[in-house]
């Protein structure tokens, strides 16, 4: 049995296809219209779809157009059966970040993991074994930070992220911001980890999103590499086992 799942981020919308647990096709669009998801349904045969969003405000022609060809559930905090959610203003909750815990449980449901989704913005959050979750911190991320320098400067050009960059300071404008940028997010990234590690819980530490490939190599030399687990597709496999759950 095939389930569509619909990740509509701050960027990209992703479509991704299931059969059961095991992701078959994904892609990531700017934009959809009624062809692609025609195509999408043809291709696929899906029973049932999960939609997400992380937009407030959004109207979409191709989502009315979805629910006609068939079941569309549109995903929210109560739907996620797997996670004991203890936020204390849960309506406000992004639902990428409610998934991906979803999904974390859904793919280590043994263990306690801290998900870091690197995306528009890197966000931490951490579930226990027992599926608590009880909040996480949220940051600019990584393309965000550099875009920042540059639009509250006058004089500070804007740069793009470099893989290559792995020095501790720089000796020109544009190495300083570097420097600034990506070695700060590391000291971030080690930072988080550390707190949730002197709890003196074992746990994994997922990695998503868009930059997560970016923050795996930041962090290969790091103390915490061997708990290091890239998942591109967390939220994409917390929404499917939302959907697998989902009888309504």
């Amino acid at each position: 049995m095939a389930n569509l799942v619909i990740d509509i981020g701050n960027s990209f919308t992703k479509i991704a296809v299931f059969s059961f647990s095991e992701l078959i096709w994904t892609k990531s669009y700017v934009d959809i219209d009624n062809q692609l998801i025609d195509d999408v349904l043809n291709d696929f045969k899906p029973l049932k779809a999960i939609l997400s969003t992380v937009k407030k405000q959004h109207t979409e022609t191709w989502e009315a157009y979805l629910s006609t060809r068939l079941q569309v559930v549109k995903f929210k905090a109560t739907m996620a059966k797997s996670i004991k959610n203890h936020y204390r203003t849960p309506q406000t909750l992004g639902a990428d970040r409610l998934a991906a815990v979803a999904g974390a449980r859904a793919l280590y449901p043994g263990s306690s993991n801290m998900v870091i989704d690197a995306g528009t913005c890197i966000t931490y959050d951490w579930v226990d074994k027992e599926g608590n979750y009880f909040g996480g911190s949220i940051s600019p991320g990584l393309n965000m930070r550099y875009k920042a320098l540059n639009y509250y400067t006058a004089a500070l050009p804007l740069l793009e992220a470099d893989m290559q960059f792995n020095a501790n300071s720089g000796d020109d404008t544009q190495t300083a911001i570097r420097s600034g940028v990506q070695n700060g997010i590391r000291f971030e990234v080690d930072g988080f980890i550390q707190s949730y590690f002197n709890t003196g819980a074992p746990m994994n530490i997922l990695l998503t999103g868009g930059d997560s490939i970016f923050f795996d190599t930041l962090l290969k030399n790091s103390i915490f590499a061997a708990h290091i687990k890239i998942e591109p597709h967390l939220v994409l496999s917390g929404l499917n086992a939302v959907i697998q759950q989902h009888n309504d």
